[in-house]
């Protein structure tokens, strides 16, 4: 027994007991059992601890819903409208407390919220495009109709664009679904791998795109069958992108089932109602109609038509009733010999046509990209015509006599090749040198003009103003500067001599024309661009799909030949002033002077004309050429320094010599409003130019992407 110490307290044993001894277990059979209790409380503390999302510093929302089950409460965006910076394409309407009593909470719209993944990198006109677009597809701006026409200029971001639209319209609605299960991107053949690529840069993986690019006709079927049959709402490869001569081959497969959106790029493909591609789109089931086009109006109103016609069918009426209605009417009105009444009521049909197309219809200038592109110049450089053309291009209109050909402002078969032959001998002789010796028409005994000794096999560039010009233009730039330059031509016969004068010269050059398959073409656009690359010229076909190319790796650009068509010219021009130059930019739009090219370019001032007014809105646009100036093709000046200038009376310029500032109450008139400055020699910037000057140019005319900004009158 333990003694008890005075104080009461027992003297324990403990205190003497080994550290290591450990006390003796009972003796028993039975085996030894956790607490149920504790294990219990220990369970259910494991259960209670909300799930954490195993991404180091996870800020995101937490998704309570459980697989299988359905989500109770309020229904809510896919995206926070309330965030900084979002871009909310639609609101749902206020309601009352009393009417948030009555409504049905599973039926409750919710906004429709860019991703923010895109809202954050779209400029604030391209977040106004965006808007603009959704509400057309979804029937807001015109009740009953879904279609639209994206017709910014060139370089503002049309793809990006319809890329977010597409996005949107697959993952959400104001129903709290997605607004489409499928969209179809068409566009020409040059363009189906970039925009795979446009998709991949700014989606990241989220969505995987078809790309038809190539493949035998049955593997090609099997893909659209396959993607036509997809239906729900997680498909596989939401977006289609297809060639429109892939699209006519295989429209049967793809008209048998339906596609939420249809895009198509370069949309101004599709002027002609009654060509094949236009006919097989339109059969198409598909009432949301996207048509992209930098240049909507190329040659005429019922070409426009067929555009908006084709987006929103009935808008405008029917051909006829259009054409009676407001070509017509609008057309008389521009004509340089209109009656005052004539040209009254073209302007009021013109308004009038205004005010339908513009809820359809958005379009912004390349002015908006002077906020964010480095100075771009654009200059048109008059070029004297060599002895030796000028003897053959007398030659030819005095035996061809090709404007005897015009009837009644008609140009026949045999005017349109006496139109290229012109045109060709512009560029240089050598493209016309075997039609001199076979003697064709307009071109009998000219072999005995050229050269003693003259091969086509060499090429001689001072046997043309144009390519002597360029010639300059190229030497100066290599020995003076780290730039690149684009060629452009209408005719590959001219990117054959170009190609002769870079292996003469030593010049590094990539050529890009009709002959090249697409997957090729994406690889040398792609290595031109790389600031490591040595190639000092890319030379491009205008009719081989340069549209849509980027070719920022550039930033002096030479249009060496105009076209009839101005929307050629500017997509070709649009190649370098693009998202992603670092660079001033030159573009030089090379005419020889008092030819057939200048008339070429009067012309496509008149056409350009009539764009500003049906879609730039621009007023007051002057009425200089008569529709049926057709005979002045065929005439040579050669006393002038630039027979367009002379054309419109520049009231800028004393003896060929821009005042400046310009005489009070005087401008240039507004066909040439466009550009800044008239200038001669004494004029002129350019040291590039300047070079050449004393050679072959005669005469500038130039614009300055930000005047304002350089504070030049």
């Amino acid at each position: 027994q333990k003694r008890q110490k005075p104080g009461g307290e027992a003297e324990s044993g403990e205190r003497y007991r080994s550290p290591f001894r450990k006390p003796l277990a009972p003796l028993t059979n039975r085996p030894h059992c956790l607490d149920g209790g504790q294990h219990e409380a220990f369970i259910r503390s494991i259960l209670s601890k909300p799930f954490k999302v195993p991404i180091p510093n996870y800020k995101g929302p937490l998704g309570l819903r459980a697989l299988g089950i359905k989500r109770a409460g309020l229904r809510s965006p896919l995206h926070d409208p309330f965030e900084e910076g979002a871009l909310v394409l639609y609101e749902p309407p206020l309601l009352s407390a009393h009417d948030q009593l009555k409504i049905d909470k599973d039926k409750a719209p919710v906004h429709v919220v860019v991703d923010p993944v895109l809202s954050r990198v779209l400029r604030p006109h391209q977040r106004e495009g965006v808007k603009f677009l959704w509400d057309c597809v979804t029937s807001r701006r015109i009740p009953g109709s879904h279609g639209c026409i994206m017709a910014d200029e060139m370089g503002l971001g049309k793809t990006l664009q319809c890329i977010t639209l597409m996005w949107t319209l697959l993952r959400q609605s104001p129903d709290c679904k997605p607004e489409i299960e499928k969209a179809m991107v068409v566009s020409p053949s040059s363009l189906v791998r970039n925009w795979y690529n446009e998709v991949e840069k700014w989606l990241g993986g989220r969505i995987q795109p078809l790309a038809i690019d190539g493949g035998s006709k049955e593997e090609i079927d099997r893909k659209l069958v396959s993607f036509m049959n997809q239906r729900g709402l997680r498909v596989p490869s939401p977006i289609l992108i297809i060639s429109y001569e892939t699209f006519r081959l295989h429209a049967e497969a793809l008209q048998k089932g339906s596609v939420g959106l249809v895009i198509c790029d370069e949309g101004h493909r599709l002027k002609n109602s009654e060509n094949q591609t236009y006919q097989a789109l339109n059969n198409l089931n598909t009432p949301r109609r996207v048509l992209i086009s930098g240049t909507p109006i190329q040659n005429d109103l019922l070409e426009y038509f067929s555009l908006v016609h084709f987006v929103n069918s009935g808008i405008l009426g029917t051909a006829q009733e259009f054409k009676r209605h407001f070509e017509i009417p609008i057309l008389k009105g521009r004509d340089a010999d209109a009656s005052e009444a004539e040209r009254h009521k073209g302007e009021e049909r013109l308004k009038e046509l205004i005010s339908i197309v513009n809820r359809c219809l958005i379009r912004r200038t390349s002015d908006i990209l002077s906020k964010y592109l480095p100075v771009k110049i654009e200059q048109v450089v008059c070029c004297r015509l060599t002895p030796l053309q000028a003897e053959l291009y007398k030659n030819f209109l005095k035996q061809a006599k090709p404007a005897e050909e015009l009837k009644e402002g008609k140009i026949s078969v045999s005017s349109l090749s006496s139109i290229t032959s012109l045109k060709k001998l512009c560029n240089h002789p050598a493209l016309i040198y075997d039609k001199c010796v076979e003697e064709e028409e307009g071109f009998t005994g000219a072999l005995d003009l050229f050269p003693a000794g003259y091969s086509t096999k060499a090429v001689e560039p001072q046997l043309s103003g144009k390519m002597l010009v360029l010639d300059y233009i190229l030497a100066v730039t290599k020995s003076t500067s780290n730039d690149k330059v684009v060629l452009v031509s209408n005719y590959t016969q001219t990117l054959d001599l170009f190609e002769k004068l870079c292996r003469n010269r030593r010049y590094l050059y990539v050529r890009l024309d009709g002959t090249m398959s697409i997957k090729k073409r994406a690889k040398i656009v792609e290595r031109f661009n790389s600031p490591s690359s040595p190639e000092f010229i890319f030379m491009l076909s205008s009719k081989a799909g340069g549209c849509g190319l980027n070719l920022i790796g550039a930033n002096r650009l030479v249009m060496f030949d105009p076209d009839w068509n101005p929307a050629n010219d500017e997509q070709a021009m649009a190649r370098v002033w693009r998202d992603g130059q670092k660079k001033t930019c030159y573009i030089y739009r090379l005419l020889s002077t008092g030819t057939i090219e200048e008339k070429i370019f009067q012309r496509q001032t008149h056409k350009k004309a009539l764009s500003s007014c049906v879609v730039d809105e621009e007023q007051d646009v002057e009425r200089h050429f008569s529709l049926g100036e057709l005979k002045e093709l065929f005439t040579l000046n050669e006393a002038t320094a630039s027979d367009t200038h002379d054309k419109i009376k520049c009231r800028r310029c004393v003896n060929g010599h821009q005042v400046r500032p310009p005489p009070e109450g005087s401008d240039c008139t507004s066909d040439l409003s466009q550009w800044n400055h008239c200038a001669d020699k004494r004029g002129l910037q350019d040291s590039v130019l300047k070079a050449a000057w004393d050679v072959a140019v005669t005469f500038t005319f130039h614009h300055h992407s930000h005047e304002e900004q350089r504070g030049i009158p």
